[in-house]
């Protein structure tokens, strides 16, 4: 067993900037006791972890708040993720805690059927918040929890055929935390016959839905967000809507920032198989722009983690928790995206995100280095390129799209709680 790591010495970066110092942990919690700034380690043992300052940067510890882990009391799924292995390629991807989609054989959309998840989820090495699942005449559960709506079909059988039914369902949320899948039914219904997935999933079928979204959040007074943003149009309805006053925030994923439609061959084209799918240079372009101008909240990865079989067969969805912090490293030194940037996308936003649902002993929270949160910390190195290999994997899926990239930089530690876990 690791030892307990009672200081940690170095750069620590947040959405402010940077300083040198030591974060003191609780042994007992794994919280952050103290933080003493521009004083740092002069001998270090296993108890604590110093890294050099001009070569390492320490974040809190990274959250991923898309993911789906595929486990619930059917088990029909665990061949494709459970959430113990879930759990492992989220560390091996430098996050240390998870929030998992309801779309399963059994999803939770109610409170016997969310407990029943929640027992399950807890066997995962890190935490993982849960999702319920909303669906034609469902109801708010009593316990408190962020909720997921799939406005039109994708994998799973948990989506609404219609806007009429929708709206007839989330009436009954009025003011909960919902997260929303921004595809219309009736256009996806048209397009179905289309010979490339991409065309089977137009772009406006998501813009349209963002409308729909946008106008279900500001009536019943949602906590929105928007999942997995993938077109250019979308994102500019989505900023027109925040300069308004409504609460709205929304995603974007790797694959949506890194990859392009002109990319896709005849070879590879379903292993990029996703919902919604990739679209044009032009919109890759904007929705970095909008990281960089601070319109998108949150990296998360839609963490999808099919068989190679099933992808050979055109099963949509990708698996990606493994290269979460590696893509990171191409964000700021590739891509230009800021470490006070990064630090907020992936660390504080996610942080603030599912703190209001985390049991207590994980004090304030994920996110923020401060007094009471938890001694949870992503250390990379922006100077060390990494070429990651099929043979890095942990997530069961066992393959990745990012397999042969050599990104910039490298994972150096993940701590949790005051354990280094890798």
């Amino acid at each position: 067993m690791a030892p307990q790591i009672r200081k940690i010495s170095g750069k620590f970066q947040n959405s402010k900037g940077s300083f040198i110092g030591t974060v003191e942990l609780d042994p007992k919690t794994g919280l952050i006791l103290s933080i003493q700034k521009d004083k740092v380690l002069q001998s270090s043992n296993e108890e604590e972890l110093e890294f050099d300052p001009d070569k390492f940067t320490i974040f809190s510890g990274f959250g991923d708040i898309h993911v789906h882990a595929r486990e619930d009391e059917s088990g029909k799924h665990k061949y494709k993720e459970d959430f113990l292995s879930a759990g492992n390629a989220a560390i091996n991807g430098g996050v240390i805690h998870i929030a998992d989609m309801p779309n399963n054989p059994i999803p939770p959309t109610d409170d016997i059927t969310y407990s029943k998840k929640r027992e399950l989820a807890d066997h995962s090495p890190v935490r993982i918040t849960l999702y319920a699942g909303i669906g034609p005449h469902t109801k708010p559960l009593k316990a408190h929890v962020p909720y997921k709506a799939f406005m039109g079909p994708s994998i799973g059988e948990l989506f609404f055929y219609s806007n009429e039914q929708l709206e007839e369902t989330i009436r009954h949320y009025k003011g909960c935390n919902i997260s929303f899948h921004c595809e219309d039914p009736e256009i996806l219904e048209k397009s179905q016959n289309e010979t490339y997935h991409e065309d089977r999933r137009p772009a406006i079928a998501e813009t349209l839905a963002t409308d729909f979204a946008l106008y279900l959040i500001e009536k019943y007074e949602l906590v929105g967000k928007l999942c997995h943003y993938s077109t250019e149009e979308g994102l500019k309805k989505i900023i027109d809507a925040r300069k308004r006053g409504v609460k709205v925030k929304c995603e974007v994923t790797p694959t949506h920032l890194y990859f392009d439609r002109t990319m896709l061959t005849d070879e590879n084209r379903h292993w990029f198989q996703m919902n919604p799918p990739l679209r044009g240079p032009e919109d890759k372009h904007a929705l970095l722009q909008g990281v960089k101008e601070g319109w998108i909240d949150f990296l998360a990865t839609d963490h999808a983690p099919h068989s190679i079989e099933e992808k050979l067969k055109g099963t949509s969805g990708i698996s990606q928790l493994d290269t979460y912090s590696l893509f990171v490293t191409w964000l700021h030194k590739t891509a230009g995206i800021s470490l006070e940037k990064i630090s907020e996308i992936c660390a504080e936003n996610p942080g603030d995100f599912v703190a209001e649902f985390l049991p207590k002993e994980y004090g304030k929270g994920f996110g923020k280095i401060e007094e009471g949160y938890c001694g949870s910390f992503t250390v990379l190195d922006f100077q060390t390129p990494t070429t990651f290999k099929k043979e890095d994997i942990k997530s069961k899926s066992g393959w990745s799209p990012f397999e042969g990239v050599t990104f910039p930089g490298s994972i150096t530690s993940v701590i949790h709680l005051g354990k280094k876990v890798r």
